[in-house]
């Protein structure tokens, strides 16, 4: 699997990154992922179809699934059933994922954050590793930057790496791939895409906020901390705050019922992005306008073209 630039667009859920935005990114010559956390099973398969009828079947498209979900099985093994490239997880590590690869034939990759996990990941079976530093936005597994933990798994293992977290522009693409990445996933900036499946509201959200301030460590009731935008609903949730549960979705693993997670993503991603919980890259504020997401590569790929001359004169 080579796409014609070294771009994974990062699964990013509830209904961040669905068939419209995966598409968009492969169609651009990128990896795109459709993220199947909190959404049903046949919702899933049915934005794996779309985005494989927007791409004409010639572009990349995988499946991100979050492990600490209770239907973490029944939903990669229906989107590995559909033939998807290839499954991303995260926020957890699951044994059982790479067998039920090789079983469906689909790549396994593994999002980690140390030299350790990567090197379990490999052991186990996985293609390749998605090593996430702590400037990533949601769920973290880390509180070191990438760029520190990047060349501890590139020296660890001999599977491809991927380099995640803070990624923003293309000197930042042109650095991963001189430490010794294959290519990098990228989440926060195609959030402000015009094809990205988020409201208008949403996306305008990530243009507002100018500083990084404006950006709060949550910890969410998955048990790891999160990174997002400031509102009404982080200040809700400060501390040890408890918020009432009207239902409970049975979604977690384990959960802590301090509040629903699911929920409050499931508000922002309707358009309250004040009452709702707003995940965002340490880095948002670094974005100016809302773009098409072929122009969005199209930059980067320049940006990093350019970066890599500089690395290169250097060098020599």
């Amino acid at each position: 699997m080579k796409p014609r630039v070294p771009i994974i667009q990062g699964g990013m859920g509830v209904r961040i990154s669905l068939s419209n935005l995966a598409a968009a990114v492969a169609n651009a010559g990128g990896i795109g992922i459709i993220s199947g956390t909190g959404i049903t099973v046949d919702e899933m398969r049915f934005h794996i179809r779309r985005a494989r009828e927007l791409t004409q079947g010639k572009g990349y498209i995988g499946v991100n699934v979050l492990f600490a979900m209770n239907d973490f099985a029944e939903t990669i093994k229906a989107a590995m059933k559909e033939k998807v490239d290839f499954i991303i997880s995260g926020a957890g590590f699951s044994r059982d994922m790479y067998a039920w690869g090789r079983e469906y034939d689909v790549p396994v990759l593994s999002i980690v954050s140390s030299a350790k996990l990567a090197k379990l990941a490999e052991r186990l079976g996985a293609a390749a590793v998605v090593v996430e530093g702590f400037e990533a936005g949601g769920h973290l597994g880390t509180d070191r930057p990438l760029f520190e933990i990047l060349p501890e798994v590139v020296e660890t293992v001999s599977i491809p790496v991927i380099a995640a977290g803070g990624i923003i522009n293309g000197a930042d693409i042109a650095r991963a791939i001189e430490l010794g990445a294959s290519g990098v996933q990228m989440g926060t900036r195609f959030v402000a895409s015009a094809e990205c499946d988020a409201p208008d509201v949403f996306k305008q959200k990530y243009i507002e906020t100018t500083d990084e301030d404006e950006l709060v460590l949550v910890k969410t009731t998955v048990g790891l901390q999160g990174r997002a935008i400031r509102n009404h609903f982080t200040s809700a949730i400060s501390g040890d705050n408890r918020l009432k549960i009207e239902k409970c979705h049975d979604c977690l693993k384990n959960c802590s019922y301090r509040f629903c997670t699911l929920d409050s993503l499931i508000t922002s991603v309707d358009g309250d992005v004040e009452n709702g919980l707003v995940f965002a890259g340490a880095r948002v504020h670094e974005i100016a306008e809302i773009l098409p997401v072929q122009t969005i590569i199209d930059r980067l790929m320049t940006e990093c073209k350019a970066a890599q001359t500089v690395i290169r004169s250097h060098v020599l």
